[in-house]
């Protein structure tokens, strides 16, 4: 229902202190983890996919529903949209999308690596309100505190996070500031059109909605 979501607790009220610690480790390594085999069908399917030659790839990450696939499908006509989210159940909610996007089952993080280690480059990524872990706890299981991280940089374009927490995205760009990637972090104005239901769902709740950008190539505005 909207309108009745809670704001995101925390017990975090600044930066991680072992952020970069962290980053520093994953940068010196490479993430071990073996392919799971619920990621397999969506990583052949990718492979097949970008096999077409498409000049243009739009990735949205953690899509859910695919609300989000689908305006950004008709925002960039022209490009190949990709939205990846490792729930069967929230997936099998999506609407009919464009003809120009497929959503895809698998961990976001498997995709990430895939398309780096065969060198694809991403037009636009798109990270539209993820699970923060917002216990101090659970930093490594963040998109900047988990190992994938490093490929999710491998993959170029310009990237967008949005959150209804701060310090997410805060941190976020401190990690990008980290790898020499500068990023502009701004509240979502109420003007803009919701890309995902996650954000008309704290919309409707009154709280207010962050948004990272950052370009990861040259050659491309933000």
């Amino acid at each position: 229902m909207l309108g009745n979501s809670k704001n995101v607790s925390s017990s975090q009220k600044f930066l991680h202190p072992k952020l970069f610690a962290l980053l520093e480790r994953h940068l010196a390594s490479s993430w071990q983890e073996p392919v799971r085999t619920v990621d397999l069908p969506a990583l052949r399917k990718l492979d097949d996919l970008i096999s077409e030659g498409h000049e243009s790839i739009v990735l949205d990450s953690f899509c859910g529903t695919g609300t989000s696939t689908r305006i950004l499908a008709e925002r960039y006509p022209d490009a190949m949209v990709l939205g990846v989210d490792k729930s069967h159940k929230r997936l099998q909610k999506a609407e009919p999308l464009p003809a120009n996007a497929t959503l895809l089952q698998a961990n976001c993080e498997a995709v990430w690596r895939h398309l780096a280690e065969r060198g694809t480059q991403l037009a636009r990524h798109c990270i539209f309100y993820p699970n923060p872990w917002p216990k101090a706890t659970h930093l490594s299981r963040r998109i900047h505190g988990h190992p994938a991280f490093v490929y999710l940089l491998a993959l170029g374009g310009i990237i967008e996070l949005r959150s209804n927490w701060q310090i997410y995205v805060e941190e976020f760009g401190s990690a990008l500031s980290y790898v020499g990637v500068s990023a502009s972090v701004r509240v979502v104005s109420a003007g803009e059109l919701p890309v995902s239901r996650f954000e008309r769902k704290y919309y409707a709740s009154g709280q207010i909605l962050w948004r990272l950008r950052a370009r990861l190539k040259r050659g491309e505005s933000c």
